[in-house]
């Protein structure tokens, strides 16, 4: 199949995707067109799309199971309690350090990153209205923390690199640690240098009544028990599946805080969040299987050596490409890992490496206006649209450093 039918796929995608057509639909369709432009007979173009379904469905099955975390933090309020305990814990003269630990350690337990930021949100519009901050810096922090959070979770976007390349996700979460830790402090100084022009904090949402939440540590046990159970494998060669670990997780959570009577509306959220989710990375799957099965790939190798850019640039260009043509850090995950894992390896990276480097890659312009992650992250701050999108150079500075840092972690593995 030709590049410029994959191409012409991908154009099309992301014209109906901007136009605000379901995603899940615009892709489909878009890798339905391209496999016909490309050269490809009806019924092949058709076994391709099916083929690269097939490839994502194992990870579309642990992301499901994700959901009963994700939903016992949401629905029992321990993801409100962890970001106030962070909070009241750094003080309101540190408010940016704790509003950037609070959406990263969120996003670090299994929280998905425009969930994270809409808790977190009226916390830190209560800050704002008393301290003079802008919304264009409360959230840039709150995002700033929950990409750094989101390149070392068990979150959909990380199960699904790990799970394209062949790669242990405990493995693939901690060699992205550094890189995240660095993150946080970029992070921190891009906002303390950001100009504090712009929209001003008028009015705040009523922070949920603390009395009602679980304490800090009963928030906290299910997603470290979560974390100890995929430890298992670096640690002790013991191998327990995230399909297992993290439902776990959140059973023996909501147990710990003594909220078992919340389980069914915990399980109903999770799983219509991760639901969303799951129907996209179908339509996500059908057009990877139509690039994989192209030129595309070649097209792009040639480039870089053309650029004399290594092989090993493959994996965080490839997933800050196709963030930007999903405007998503899970698609833009998907497309990457399920189109470049194979040439990814081939340049000699190791599978571990390439899907950290594919994970980082799609932060970097998984915030675009076409996605939903730009929208629900400036309605949580009521941010106007022409506000919003200056943030978004902002951001991709931060995507940017943690693909920069998670390539420059690759680099110096390979020394040892």
């Amino acid at each position: 199949m030709t590049a410029i039918g994959a191409l012409i796929g991908l154009a099309i995608s992301i014209i109906l995707i901007l136009k605000k057509y379901n995603a899940a639909y615009s892709l489909i369709l878009g890798a339905l067109v391209g496999g016909l432009a490309g050269g490809v007979s009806l019924p092949h173009t058709v076994e391709l799309m099916v083929d690269g379904v097939k490839e994502v469905t194992p990870a579309i099955v642990r992301i499901l199971t994700a959901g009963v975390l994700s939903g016992v933090l949401i629905q029992t309020g321990a993801a409100s309690r962890i970001a106030l305990s962070i909070t009241r814990a750094f003080g309101e003269e540190k408010a940016f350090v704790a509003l950037v630990l609070s959406t990263f350690l969120l996003t670090a337990i299994g929280v998905f990153i425009d969930v994270a930021v809409i808790t977190v949100a009226p916390i830190a519009l209560a800050i704002g209205q008393r301290m003079g901050f802008s919304k264009m810096r409360l959230l840039l922090a709150m995002v700033g923390g929950g990409k750094c959070g989101n390149i070392i979770s068990p979150n959909p976007n990380t199960i699904i690199a790990a799970e394209n390349f062949g790669a242990p996700l405990p493995s693939v979460m901690y060699v992205n640690f550094i890189p995240a830790v660095v993150g946080l402090i970029i992070s921190v100084l891009l906002v303390k240098g950001m100009s504090n022009r712009g929209e001003p904090v008028t009015t705040c949402p009523e922070i949920e009544d603390e009395k009602l939440l679980p304490s800090f540590w009963s928030s906290v046990f299910g997603p470290l028990v979560t974390i100890a159970l995929l430890a298992l494998r670096p640690l002790f060669g013991i191998q327990i599946d995230p399909l297992v670990a993290l439902p776990v997780g959140g059973l023996v959570g909501i147990v710990a805080m003594r909220r078992t009577r919340q389980l069914k509306e915990s399980l109903v959220y999770g799983l219509e969040k991760m639901s969303v989710v799951a129907v996209l990375l179908i339509g996500t799957g059908t057009i990877a299987g139509i690039i994989k099965g192209s030129e595309l790939k070649d097209v792009i190798l040639a480039g870089l050596d053309a650029l004399s850019i290594g092989r090993s640039f493959v994996a965080p260009v490839a997933g800050a490409l196709m963030s930007a043509v999903t405007a998503s850090t899970t698609a833009g995950a998907t497309l990457a890992s399920a189109s470049f894992a194979d040439v990814i390896l081939a340049a000699g990276v190791s599978a571990v490496w390439g899907a950290a480097m594919v994970n980082s890659g799609a932060t970097v312009l998984d915030h675009l206006p076409h996605g939903s992650f730009f929208h629900a992250t400036g309605g949580a701050v009521e941010m106007s649209l022409r506000e919003r999108l200056k943030l978004i150079g902002y951001e991709s500075c931060i995507g940017g450093s943690l693909a920069l840092l998670s390539l420059i972690g690759y680099f110096v593995a390979t020394l040892f």
